[in-house]
């Protein structure tokens, strides 16, 4: 491929770097975590993914969760049917055009990572993984879990933890995030590491406490806005500057009051016999590879020459940080952030690109046209889908077609396979070998005339089919007659 078609080094609405000579391209993330206390999903969530997500300026979300409801008889309905929190962040995100790219679970931990449509052919070589650390690391109670990527040729690592608990536990819970670290590894790439990722995001309930202070000069300080008195003793601020498993991550102010514990139902911090002192537990963090991504190209002086030129590293910008008061179904109240991701360059070649018709009005219409990168490895098990706008992840699809063999360049939908429903479709190249869409369209419109002549056809295979078997029948009836 020549590295020009590769390379995008600007578009309209990226951003300058005054300080250099090239452009940043924008990427925006949108992380939200929350243990959910085993609660039963809120009606409306929209409110946790903020005005970007409406108004399609986000690019991707991120969702933690933990303490998701884990009993076995709850295990075992999540293993027939798609679980009720993944299910209502699916329903509230894929009306706005985003889609499942990855999801992890771990008992009560969950991750799950959404996109714009338009991305999902430049987001490569996903891997998930998981490691418990619950019961010495035999239980999924606590752990971690995880979702990696190259994100339009940057590879970026999420890890959503759930580390011990109380205040005691300091040196467990630095013990158990090292051991996440360490046994996390990925195949293929540079990146076999979390740590090896041009950009790291560490999120979770991390159940870091704040010491020294007993409860009331806590909640004096938070009643009196007074919290950067607290930020000198929260245990993950102080620890930051003593533990090397730690150097490089970075962590936005926080300008939110604590998110633990509160009394559920309520607005009010705990007043059971407990008195447990208000902390922040949910937190968000990032952290950035010191050395960023080599520009792609065979030529490995060009490639050399040009990563020099363009920067090299991946920057992070971080947008909001903030807490979500209003939900009251966990003592935890949620927390999200909102990060640009300023790439050096971009990797914006499809490995397929198809060629559509831009409007569906007769059954002719339903062919695609496939183009292969060079070096793309096809499978017999790839497939073409056909997407209403809205999906919902890779296998929502309203009809799919074979992608064939090796050397066929187009593929036909069969008009028993045509939708039923008029409306806005895309089409969606499946790979086998990377188990991911590597190629979509633009979209496009699927007119009443075809849809209604799908209805038509297939009123006539069954009026055909019953009066085949209308027929059979009544020769049997003959034959039943004629033995008598």
């Amino acid at each position: 491929i020549p590295l020009i078609s590769v390379i995008s080094l600007s578009e309209p609405g990226d951003r300058m770097d005054t300080g250099a000579l090239i452009c940043f391209i924008s990427f925006r993330v949108h992380i939200v975590t929350w243990n959910v206390g085993s609660g039963i999903p809120p009606d409306d969530i929209t409110s946790l993914f903020g005005p970007g997500v409406e108004n399609g300026s986000t690019d991707m979300v991120v969702v933690g969760l933990q303490e998701v409801n884990s009993m076995i008889n709850k295990r075992l309905k999540d293993a027939l049917f798609i679980d009720q929190w993944s299910e209502l962040c699916m329903d509230t995100l894929s009306r706005f055009g985003y889609v499942l790219v990855a999801s992890q679970r771990m008992q009560g931990v969950f991750l799950l990572v959404f996109c714009k449509f338009c991305h999902l052919p430049f987001l490569r070589g996903v891997q998930t993984q998981s490691t418990r650390t619950g019961l010495g690391g035999y239980w999924g109670n606590k752990g971690g879990v995880s979702a990696r990527m190259m994100v339009f040729g940057h590879p970026v690592c999420f890890l959503n933890c759930h580390l011990p608990a109380h205040m005691r536990n300091l040196e467990q819970r630095m013990e158990d995030f090292e051991s996440i670290l360490q046994q996390q590894q990925f195949e293929g790439g540079t990146a076999v590491g979390v740590l090896d990722h041009d950009v790291v995001f560490w999120f979770g309930d991390l159940n870091f406490r704040i010491e020294g202070y007993d409860i009331h000069v806590v909640k004096s300080a938070i009643e009196n806005d007074k919290l950067p008195l607290l930020w000198e003793k929260d245990q993950l601020n102080m620890a930051k500057k003593s533990e090397s498993v730690l150097e490089g991550f970075i962590e936005g102010p926080l300008d939110f009051p604590p998110t633990y514990k509160f009394d559920v139902g309520t607005h009010t911090y705990d007043t059971s016999a407990k008195k447990r002192k208000p902390a922040w537990t949910d937190r968000i963090l990032w952290r950035l590879r010191r050395t960023g991504s080599p520009v792609p190209s065979h030529n490995s002086a060009l490639q050399r020459g040009l990563t020099s030129w363009l920067g090299g590293a991946t920057r992070v910008s971080q947008h909001f940080y903030r807490s979500h008061m209003g939900f009251t179904i966990s003592d935890h109240k949620p927390v999200s952030a909102l990060f640009s991701l300023h790439f050096p360059f971009k990797v914006n070649l499809p490995l397929v690109t198809l060629e559509v018709e831009k409007e569906w009005t007769k059954f002719s219409d339903a062919t695609v046209k496939l183009s292969m990168a060079h070096g793309f490895q096809r499978s017999s098990w790839d497939w073409v889908g056909l997407y209403k706008v809205g999906f919902k992840h890779h296998k929502d699809y309203a009809a799919y077609v074979w992608a064939k063999s090796e050397h066929s360049t187009q593929v036909t939908f069969s008009e028993e396979d045509l939708p039923r429903d008029p409306g806005e479709y895309i089409l969606g190249y499946y790979s086998n070998n990377t188990n991911s869409i590597v190629g979509v369209t633009e979209p496009f419109q699927v007119h009443t005339a075809l849809t209604q002549l799908h209805s038509d056809s297939y009123r006539m295979l069954i009026l055909s089919c019953r009066a085949s078997s209308g027929q059979k029948n009544a020769h049997l009836d003959r034959k039943r007659l004629t033995d008598m």
